[in-house]
C-alpha cells in the first residue's frame, strides 16, 4: 500500500501548472487546444461547430484578445514537462471567478490532474480575494459535469448563447461556493 502511494505522489508531484506569460508559450496552449477539442467534443456537438468554436474562442487570435483585452490569464499544464492540458481564467469585478476553460489531453485523463487543476483554479480566486468559482459547461458533456459535482460545483443556471453562425452553446453555468 505504502508503495501504490509514493509511485502515485511522484506521478503527481511531477505535474506543473504555471502562468502563460510569453507568445510561443501561449501558441503551444492554442495548439494543444484544436488537438483536444477534436478529440474530445465530435461526441457532443458536431465537427462544424467544434472547428467554429476553436477559431473563435481556442485559436492563437482568440486567446490573445482575451489575455489583451478581455483580462484571461493562462495555466499551462505540465506531466513530466509534457504539456497536457490548460486553464483559461477571468477575474470578474464582483467576487467571482470565471473558469473560462479546462482541458485535458485524453491520455493523461483518470490520473488526478483534472483534480489539481481544479485546486490551482480555486487557489488563484482565493488569492485574488474571491467568494466563487463559476463556468460554463455544455449540458451532454457528462463526463465534465460528473468531475464538478465531485468537486463540488453546483448548477445555479440554464443558459443557452447564440455564438453566431448559426451555433449556439447550450450549457448550465456551475457555481463552485469558495470558504
Amino acid at each position: 500500500m505504502l508503495c501504490v502511494l509514493r509511485c502515485f505522489m511522484e506521478k503527481i508531484m511531477a505535474v506543473e501548472i504555471k502562468k502563460v506569460k510569453y507568445l510561443p508559450e501561449l501558441r503551444k496552449v492554442a495548439e494543444l487546444a484544436d488537438e483536444i477539442w477534436h478529440e474530445y467534443f465530435p461526441c457532443i456537438i458536431t465537427e462544424a461547430q467544434i472547428d467554429y468554436m476553436v477559431e473563435k474562442f481556442q485559436s492563437l487570435d482568440a486567446m490573445c484578445r482575451q489575455v489583451e483585452e478581455q483580462g484571461y490569464e493562462y495555466l499551462a499544464v505540465y506531466d513530466d514537462e509534457d504539456l497536457c492540458g490548460y486553464i483559461g481564467i477571468k477575474p470578474e469585478k464582483d467576487d467571482r471567478l470565471f473558469l473560462s476553460k479546462l482541458y485535458l489531453r485524453s491520455d493523461k485523463r483518470g490520473k488526478g490532474i483534472a483534480s489539481l487543476m481544479l485546486d490551482r483554479v480555486a487557489e488563484e480566486a482565493e488569492a485574488l480575494g474571491k467568494n466563487s468559482v463559476y463556468l460554463t459547461v455544455n449540458k451532454h458533456n457528462d463526463q465534465a459535469i460528473a468531475v464538478y459535482e465531485k468537486r463540488g460545483f453546483e448548477v445555479s443556471e440554464l443558459v443557452v448563447t447564440d455564438i453566431g453562425s448559426g451555433f449556439v452553446m447550450d450549457d448550465f453555468v456551475m457555481t463552485l461556493k469558495l470558504e
